[in-house]
């Protein structure tokens, strides 16, 4: 049982933030954080080569992204879905988002890295008079 109290008023904004990153770390090495990314795109596939994440985006050299210690990668779907575990959630947030910066899903094809479950506001195209 973890208590987290305060002498005085003087911290009383640090009180929840310590109260929650305890939190984090108690359900980080109980059960563990996970993030799942969806690679759209026509011959866009991710790969695993030792301790780097390829990631193959219609650019003339695949991105390489190395995988931080203490995080677990892996590739399902043909490439195609991306999983990053770990028991610290800031350190699996970060790693995720920095894997879905190399190609954001655009908004009129839809195409590039997303995390599972978000929704990609659509605009229309161009029209042709």
């Amino acid at each position: 049982k973890v208590v987290v109290t305060r002498k005085d008023d003087s911290f009383k904004a640090l009180h929840g933030l310590s109260r929650a990153l305890i939190n984090n770390m108690v359900i980080g090495v109980s059960a563990g954080y996970t993030k799942k990314l969806a690679i759209e795109g026509t011959g866009f596939k991710a790969a695993l080569q030792g301790k780097n994440l390829s990631l193959s985006l219609g650019f003339a050299s695949p991105k390489i992204y190395p995988i931080p210690e203490g995080l677990t990668v892996t590739v399902e779907n043909d490439g195609l879905q991306v999983t990053v575990t770990g028991c610290e959630k800031a350190l699996g947030g970060e790693a995720a988002a920095r894997i879905r910066s190399f190609y954001p899903a655009e908004p009129y094809k839809g195409k590039g890295i997303k995390y599972v479950g978000e929704q990609i506001r659509r605009k229309v195209g161009k029209k042709v008079a």
